[in-house]
């Protein structure tokens, strides 16, 4: 699969098919523009179709932090500052985060600094994520006149952290640090900050290890059941990859086909 040459973002690919994707706005602490924020719907429908790239680990370039929101000085332009137009840019920002969910590689998360606003968002869309202890997320929106529920944030942080805690932290948009996102189970891991490329890429090897039909199943499946009816039909969809698999190990002629 063939990548261009983005301004915002970098590509890196990395041993095993594992692909480094970083935010690439260090000066403006990774903000989110609108060019960003077109790459970043580009190369995730890229990533739909690429049966090469087997894991992404999602970071922030710089020193500062990982992402600091939406540039706001792209909001005001005056093509913004109509009904029509802002509510095209929100529904653009909003789908990134179900495009993050859509794509069937695990993405790993490396959060140093700052993760605010859309940055926030990004690192709840993704599969695992791995901080630094300088960590600190906030659904910053409300703080800036906006609603606190914003580009997923009140989808997925309920189902992260749990309702109760989810509405305190969308309500005062004040910040999570980083040993309440260990406490709270949002976060896998807390590492120094110069090893949180070596720890995702320990994990990464460890998923593509795996069969890849397997991992892409997997996904499907806990995206499937985060909102399915019950019981019932989280165990239709388990029993359907199940299925899928056994058949998946016997048509390359494996004589145990669980092994």
């Amino acid at each position: 699969m063939a990548y261009p040459d983005y301004e915002t973002l970098k590509i890196e690919m990395m041993e095993n098919n594992i692909m480094l994707l970083s935010l690439n706005r260090p000066q403006k602490l990774n903000a989110v523009n609108r060019q960003m924020a077109d790459e970043l719907t580009d190369i995730w429908q890229r990533l739909k179709d690429d049966l090469v790239t087997r894991v992404v680990i999602l970071r922030g370039e710089g020193e500062k932090g990982f992402c600091g929101g939406v540039d706001v000085k792209e909001e005001v332009a005056s093509d913004l500052l109509t009904t029509p137009g802002f509510y095209q840019y929100q529904t653009k920002l909003g789908y990134l985060q179900l495009a993050m969910r859509q794509i069937p590689q695990p993405i790993i998360a490396l959060i140093h600094g700052a993760a605010a606003g859309a940055g926030f968002s990004f690192a709840m869309a993704s599969d695992i994520r791995i901080i630094s202890p300088d960590a600190r997320f906030s659904a910053f929106y409300i703080n800036v006149g906006l609603g606190g529920a914003d580009m997923g944030s009140s989808y997925f942080l309920p189902r992260l952290i749990g309702a109760g805690r989810a509405y305190e932290f969308l309500l005062t948009g004040r910040f999570m640090n980083a040993e309440e996102a260990v406490q709270l189970g949002f976060v896998s891991r807390c590492v120094p900050r110069e090893k949180l490329l070596e720890t995702a890429l320990e994990l990464a090897r460890e998923i593509v290890a795996k069969d890849p039909l397997a991992i892409r199943l997997t996904k499907e499946a806990i995206n499937q059941n985060l909102d399915c009816a019950g019981l019932e039909a989280a165990l239709k969809m388990e029993d359907r990859n199940q299925t899928l698999m056994i058949m998946h190990n016997l048509s390359k002629g494996r004589e145990r086909p669980f092994a």
